[in-house]
């Protein structure tokens, strides 16, 4: 991220830290943007993220917000971890004795970090996209079910099957394999590549706008900022593939909503039927997540949360 040099062993423990904190905070935005890609046209639940997260609460309850951030809280830790790493293992390796890297230079390493993520972001977002959109199908459900006995004159309620995290896993590695956990693995690759080449030398370049002097590093607040606005910046402009890979990697669908078969099939079916707007549907939340959740990111290698750490550990062996 900075281009202070960090051992390999605090970059990972940045990482997860930056990334707990940040899924903490900002968890029910996500699910919020997860149920209003989702949701098509002539099945809409949720007008907005507010009216969406109220809806939740007033069905599901408080914690009904962060249903599947158990899955995030899990997996976070070793995905921020080598998206991190990977970056500057990337940065040092395209560096020329040293130099400033160029702009194409450093939208490669951001390239290369996008893409080793992935190995850990695809399984992580086709568990979650399951739990967060589950209490979006059954409130639609409970709906229909609640106008068919209306107009039938009975009243027969629909309870919701939860399932788990674990459930999902041994049901798709049974049915399908590892591969049943990688769908969607090409429209997450769409998307946190391009997030990458924008997000890090955009950061790279912002954080540097704060520096007074090369050799001395940029105040916390400045990283905090520069974290905050690359990452809403590279959220917003990569959202259309967002909004494709979370309509590919659900599972279940609403009542009479389109089923996809490729990245090609899901673009052509969202334009033709939903009009361009869509591709932008939840674009404000996810800026709103990914934006503290980068920032956090930027303070906790900044304050060197893990250089600490690791420095109290030959202390405590003495």
């Amino acid at each position: 991220m900075a281009d202070k040099q960090i051992s390999l062993p605090a970059k990972l423990i940045n990482g997860g830290i930056a990334g707990l904190i940040g899924v903490t905070c900002v968890f029910p935005i996500d699910l919020a943007k997860t149920r209003l890609q989702n949701q098509q046209n002539g099945q809409r639940m949720y007008t907005s993220m507010s009216d969406c997260l109220i809806k939740t609460i007033r069905s599901e309850g408080y914690f009904g917000m962060y249903r599947g951030a158990a899955v995030n809280l899990t997996l976070v830790t070793p995905e921020k971890a080598i998206k991190l790493a990977a970056n500057d293992f990337f940065r040092h390796h395209l560096s020329k004795d040293g130099k400033k890297l160029t702009l194409l230079r450093e939208m490669l390493a951001g390239c290369g970090a996008g893409t080793c993520q992935v190995i850990v972001t695809t399984p992580m977002e086709m568990l979650k996209i399951q739990l967060q959109d589950a209490g979006r199908i059954a409130a639609q459900k409970k709906l229909m079910a609640a106008q068919l006995s209306a107009a039938a004159g009975a009243a027969e309620p629909v309870v919701e099957a939860r399932t788990t995290a674990t459930q999902i896993t041994r049901e798709l590695l049974r049915s399908k394999g590892i591969a049943g956990l990688y769908k969607g693995l090409g429209a997450t690759l769409l998307r946190d590549v391009p997030f990458s080449i924008v997000y890090f030398p955009l950061f790279a370049n912002l954080n540097k706008l704060g520096q007074k002097d090369p050799d001395v590093k940029a105040p916390f607040y400045v990283s905090f900022l520069s974290g905050c606005l690359a990452g809403s910046t590279a959220a917003v402009a990569v959202n259309p593939c967002d909004v494709i890979k979370t309509r590919l990697q659900s599972l279940q669908r609403g009542v009479n909503e389109d089923t996809y078969s490729g990245i090609l099939d899901c673009t052509k079916k969202i334009w033709q039927k939903e009009g361009p707007t869509a591709f932008f549907k939840g674009a404000y939340c996810r800026a709103l997540v990914i934006a503290p959740l980068f920032g956090i990111a930027q303070v906790v290698y900044f304050i060197g949360i893990a250089e600490f750490l690791l420095d109290l550990l030959p202390k405590h062996r003495a």
